[in-house]
């Protein structure tokens, strides 16, 4: 299957695929999914080459893996779990089986517990102990964390309840200064931690709950949890019809759709919340149902294929021209390099090909004045994706909006064409001559030639949120099946964790004699320097 793509890639690398850029192609080479389209025709992708993809698709069992995984198989086999973070957005309630349990009735009535809550909050039904709830700090880490995070800001414009704010980092410094904004009597904290006893979660929670308790009477009276522990919320005071659990088929990085979405439907509201959901459910259908060339998450995932493991380009840029999204690049970079980080496949054995790539990024135009340098006339080849709405929410700037999607077009357009030297002689020739004015040009070349894909939408609202988020999951989730990985454990976390855990001690003063000589070196260090 790989010989055959690197051989078709070797035939085709050198050419310029700007020259197959066509109306025909344009059409060819992009698919819709409801109201977004996704192109991409400014790829060396031909249908030759998308031919041996899907078949790759096919080889490797994509289609079966995925009908697998909606129907509630363990499909994370090293763990011995479900894939259901689908049926936290399985609206219609049809069943999904684990275990032989129908797990949508719990699912369901745990959304209805949230959106009660959410309303009781936003209504002040529940007021903190100065009154109605004006402010919200969700305390979590990765996937309780991020997920929430990046959809509070994308969603920003929908935003009809308290202020919402979010704290990840041990760093004294992050939790300090979200509390320093917030009033103790007007503010409910959310401790989002499936068993209750992550570290760095835990240790942010006890610091709010003592800065509470420094103004009210009764702090833990304005904490819920999402948390499947029922003894470790009742031991820190959380009553127990503030506690929203969720099942360990539900990973950290998929599961803002359930319980660790409840800062943004307080911050959005339950219909909104709703909306979102929805979005999402849209695009697993799509996914369930489209042909490969007409489907999203497959076409996303076999130009990412082509770029990583075939033509060898190890980083992906994700280039949002949408402000509301400039916590996108930091979601995926968790979805998709925990999922796909690794090394080995399925039955034990080293991968054969490369694993998934970095990805990284910024809100355009912002990342043209910083790194967009090196996209354009770096000696490495960087495979850019773009989105951008037709539509922002500033409707008085408009106009401004038209040049923001200028720029991004611009953008994909340069780095397929660029410019050659006679071009760039062309621009300076009234300047300089002779050969200064070869210096000179040689600098204002364009290699071009590189590739880029563009997502486009109407406008950033919570069903098309729903439906981006649901398509990089299915994304990952088609990638990992090829490369034959489990793309749902992340046993690369736990390492540091340990060890966190056993220099501990050292760093607050034990006897640091067994640790290798930089550690202990740079911990004598910090100690002498007020550690």
């Amino acid at each position: 299957m790989w010989n055959a793509l690197r051989s078709h890639f070797e035939t085709v690398k050198d050419r310029r695929f700007e020259t197959l850029v066509d109306t025909a192609r344009a059409e060819d080479f992009s698919a819709q999914a409801g109201d977004m389209r996704f192109d991409y025709a400014k790829t060396n992708i031909d249908a030759d080459g998308r031919a041996l993809l899907f078949d790759l698709l096919d080889k490797t069992g994509v289609a079966e893996k995925r009908d697998a995984m909606f129907a509630g198989a363990k499909i994370n086999e090293t763990e011995g779990r479900a894939v259901l973070h689908t049926a936290l957005r399985n609206l219609d309630g049809q069943p999904v089986v684990v275990d032989g349990e129908n797990v949508m009735p719990e699912v369901l009535e745990t959304l209805d517990r949230m959106e009660k809550f959410a309303a009781d909050v936003r209504s002040g039904a529940y007021s903190g102990q100065g009154g109605k709830i004006t402010d919200v700090v969700n305390i979590g880490i990765g996937g309780s964390d991020l997920g929430p995070a990046m959809g509070a800001l994308a969603l920003r414009p929908y935003h009809d309840g308290p202020r919402c704010h979010f704290v990840s980092n041990v760093d004294p410094a992050d939790i300090a200064d979200v509390l320093r904004s917030c009033d103790p009597a007007t503010t409910l904290v959310i401790v989002a931690s499936k068993t209750f006893t992550t570290i760095e979660t835990m240790t942010n929670a006890r610091t709010a709950k003592a800065w509470m308790g420094e103004t009210v009477t009764d702090p833990a009276a304005q904490f819920a949890a999402l948390s499947t522990s029922e003894q470790g919320t009742a031991d820190f005071g959380i009553d127990a019809s503030r506690v929203f659990g969720f099942e360990d088929w539900v990973g950290g990085r998929y599961s803002m759709w359930g319980p660790i979405g409840l800062s943004l439907m307080l911050a959005i509201g339950p219909d909104a919340f709703r909306a979102f959901l929805k979005g999402g459910q849209a695009m697993d259908q799509h996914f369930q149902a489209a042909p490969w060339a007409e489907n999203l998450p497959a076409l996303l995932a076999v130009v990412g294929i082509w770029h990583n493991q075939v033509c060898g380009h190890a980083t992906r840029a994700v280039l949002p021209y949408d402000n509301n999204l400039s916590r996108l690049p930091a979601y995926l970079q968790q979805l998709e390099m925990e999922s796909n980080g690794k090394g080995v496949s399925m039955d034990g054995e080293d991968l054969s090909v490369n694993s998934g790539p970095v990805v990284w990024g910024e809100p355009g135009t912002n990342g043209q004045h910083a790194f967009y340098q090196l996209i354009h006339q770096g000696t490495r080849v960087i495979p850019c994706e773009f989105l951008v709405a037709a539509r922002g929410h500033e409707d008085d700037l408009h106009h401004q909006h038209q040049l923001l999607v200028a720029n991004c077009l611009a953008q994909s357009e340069a780095l397929m064409k660029g410019r050659d030297l006679d071009e760039a002689r062309g621009k300076v020739a009234d300047k300089f001559e002779g050969a200064e004015l070869e210096r000179q040009a040689k600098h204002r070349v364009f290699p071009g030639n590189r590739p880029s894909t563009t997502l486009a939408y109407p406008q950033l609202d919570p069903f098309t949120f729903g439906q981006i988020v649901a398509l990089y999951e299915h994304r990952v989730f088609v990638e990992g099946v090829v490369l034959g990985i489990n793309s749902y454990d992340q046993w690369g976390v736990e390492l540091g964790k340990e060890l966190a855990t056993a220099l501990q001690p050292i760093v607050e003063g034990a006897n640091a004699s067994g640790k290798d000589g930089s550690t202990a070196g740079l911990v004598g260090f910090l100690q002498t320097n007020g550690l």
